[in-house]
């Protein structure tokens, strides 16, 4: 009998591309979903972001960039790391991939050996266990749940680590709930990892230019732990540029060239044009990712006043990106007579089907008593989006 890989057979699909494509078909044949299950800026790339790609055709970028990428966006990387972050990189500790989401993945293939462990806190990213398992690893997943804001404590972290224990995966600020990290969190976090040796933090920043409270902090920043550290980031979410695919880890060199040992086999280097563009991006002035991070700011207001309106949800104020993440579980059990609610997936199917609105269930975010909705939509779409809920879950007996 045809069947795939063994490797395939390992992974599950993404749930918030699922739920997302199962809201667009519906949108297809006629009905008004508001779609809240998606991580993307709803705000269109600059125009002075475009220009220079648009510059980049007519200059001729149209070849293969080197694999690490152009050298002008590593320095324009690095200069960014010193002047936003305090940390000194130099373009050879850079290397650029075809979206964070690879160099998340390049990381994780780079470093993890067969039956090797990753400490992931849950909530976390769907990809995240999913990768550790592609690269012949095992998730070792901490619960860090609603009632401590959905962060990892250090007595929690070392807990989890045993002598197999490789990497440490953390992102903050966080997808799914828009918790982050304080200084004085992460250097918790630090110290318990400085305590062992071999052992390294992925720090997904994706989301660092969308945050509400005081600045962004990374553990790289303390003593001892810039050589034990992967950075990775990008330019989707700050920038509004999820389809033009640039992301990057700032590392090691001794990491970095793996990476680029990797990326070089099976994807060589990125996009030239959207090199380019990013180069530009990093280069300009920061105007209009404030601009859209103050939009964001006003949308997370909206709708945690909204959710707390709705009888059964709760929900934590998000201190970045542009997630909320509402407890459901008082919802389970529940029937409007036709439908019975029984897991947070069942809950994001019912909003979808009765609702119109389009959330993604917790459990494939390793949380079962939550679900999350994406703000990174309009005011207008968030106010109706909220009343259709509301309705929906008064149905629920």
């Amino acid at each position: 009998m045809a069947q795939l890989s063994d490797r395939l057979q390992r992974l599950a699909p993404s749930a918030t591309l699922a739920m997302s494509q199962k809201s667009s078909e519906m949108k297809a044949s006629g009905i008004d979903v508001i779609n809240l299950s998606v991580g993307e800026p709803d705000f269109n790339t600059p125009d002075h972001i475009k220009a220079a790609a648009k510059k980049a055709i007519d200059d001729n970028y149209s070849r293969y960039s080197p694999v690490p990428g152009y050298p002008d966006l590593r320095k324009a990387i690095a200069a960014k790391l010193k002047r936003e972050n305090g940390l000194d990189y130099a373009t050879s500790e850079i290397l650029v991939s075809n979206g964070a989401k690879q160099s998340v993945c390049n990381t994780v293939m780079a470093l993890v050996n067969d039956g090797e462990e990753v400490i992931i806190p849950a909530p976390y990213w769907v990809s995240y266990p999913q990768m550790v398992k592609l690269a012949g690893g095992n998730p070792v997943i901490v619960n860090a749940g609603f009632d401590q804001n959905f962060k990892m404590t250090p007595a929690q972290l070392e807990a989890a680590i045993t002598p197999k224990t490789r990497l440490i995966i953390l992102c903050s600020p966080s997808n799914p709930t828009g918790s982050v990290y304080s200084k004085a969190e992460l250097e918790g976090l630090a110290d318990v990892i400085k305590r062992h040796d071999d052992l390294y933090v992925l720090a997904d920043e994706i989301y660092e230019h969308i945050i509400y409270t005081g600045r962004h902090e990374s553990i790289a920043q303390f003593e001892g732990m810039k050589e034990r550290t992967i950075i990775v980031n990008g330019v989707s979410k700050a920038y509004a540029m999820t389809g033009w695919r640039i992301g990057f880890i700032a590392a090691p060199e001794w990491i970095v060239k793996g990476c680029n040992k990797l990326q070089g086999q099976y994807t060589s280097g990125p996009c030239s044009v959207s090199q380019k563009a990013a180069e530009a991006a990093y280069n300009s002035g920061q105007e209009c990712v404030e601009e859209m991070r103050q939009a964001f700011s006003r949308r997370r207001d909206l709708i945690v006043s909204l959710t707390r309106e709705i009888p059964g949800l709760e929900v934590n104020v998000p201190e970045g990106a542009f997630y909320v993440f509402p407890k459901c579980s008082s919802f389970f059990g529940k029937t409007d007579g036709e439908t019975t609610v029984n897991t947070s997936t069942d809950f994001a199917m019912y909003l979808l089907e009765k609702a119109h609105v389009a959330t993604v269930g917790g459990d494939a975010f390793g949380d079962p008593e939550c679900f999350r909705m994406s703000y990174a939509t309009s005011e207008g779409n968030i106010a109706e989006a909220m009343k259709r809920i509301k309705q929906a879950l008064a149905a629920l007996k």
